[in-house]
């Protein structure tokens, strides 16, 4: 999880990310108003868990209607209660979660913390999506910029690339078109090995698409492809044939593609609700 923080009228609310969404903290948010009771009390609200299952059942395939209805049914009494805890386990709930230990407390997605933050106070919403849109904003340019870099830093590598190709791999006599054709054999030789298809696959499979796949490819591809530029013209310097390269470079796109995603240390950017939490 990557946990941020936000600063929503002198009070600090944690964000974290959970399977590629944003949740917010109720439990930060309702400290500048009282205690948890405000939240126990949103919760069993009639339009609350109105709010909240409709919003499951559009985001939430195993989620589960008939438990909502019961819900529903006995909001208003007197003897009703709901913690969320007692909703996620009974609906199989994923706009909520309960978190245990350090810089616990209930987290619910953005959708329904900025509909807590309107039966907080409506400024106090307000604040909370102004905040919350800059902190993605700033996000998204970082973003941007990583992505950048990598695309350039992936350019400066082929070129390293390239020359050891001209070095090693092409021969004096060999015309200008021959030549052409050697750098597009490499090209498709690491793009075989990262993205498992040439450029002239991928322009078939994708006639719509404007570019290449490294230009639709996302950051984790394009640190690895950066990385094995670098390597490809190592493996070139010690004179490997191609098969033997190319058998080589696979095993390092999937170590490092399987390493990258495994630790999310590259950023994403955001994707509606998938239903899968």
């Amino acid at each position: 999880m990557n946990n941020r923080s936000i600063t929503v009228h002198g009070a600090d609310v944690t964000i974290t990310t959970r399977h590629d969404q944003d949740y917010i903290s109720l439990t930060d948010m309702v400290k500048r108003f009282g205690d948890e009771s405000i939240l126990y009390g949103w919760l069993r609200n009639r339009n609350t868990i109105e709010f909240l299952g409709i919003w499951e059942q559009i985001y939430n395939q195993a989620f589960k209607p008939l438990e909502f209805e019961r819900f529903k049914s006995q909001a208003g009494l007197n003897s009703f209660s709901l913690s969320p805890k007692k909703w996620i386990e009974a609906t199989g709930a994923i706009g909520l979660y309960a978190k245990a230990g350090r810089g616990g407390g209930t987290y619910a997605h953005k959708d329904i913390a900025f509909e807590f933050g309107s039966w907080l106070s409506p400024e106090f919403k307000l604040y909370l999506i102004k905040e919350f849109q800059r902190l993605k904003d700033e996000e998204a340019r970082a973003t941007s910029l990583e992505w950048n870099f990598q695309r350039t830093l992936a350019k400066i590598n082929y070129r390293i690339h390239t020359d050891a190709i001209k070095e090693r791999l092409i021969p004096p006599q060999l015309t200008k078109a021959q030549t052409v054709t050697v750098y597009a054999s490499e090209a498709d030789l690491l793009n075989v090995a990262l993205f498992g298809m040439t450029a002239a696959q991928w322009r078939q499979a994708n006639p719509d698409q404007p570019g290449n796949m490294r230009d639709v490819a996302t950051l984790e591809q394009l640190v690895v492809l950066s990385n094995m530029e670098s390597i490809n013209a190592v493996l070139i310097h010690q004179r490997l044939t191609a098969p033997e390269r190319l058998t080589q470079l696979n095993a390092i796109a999937i170590t490092q593609m399987r390493s990258l995603v495994g630790i999310g240390a590259v950023k994403r950017l955001g994707k509606p609700p998938d239903g899968d939490l």
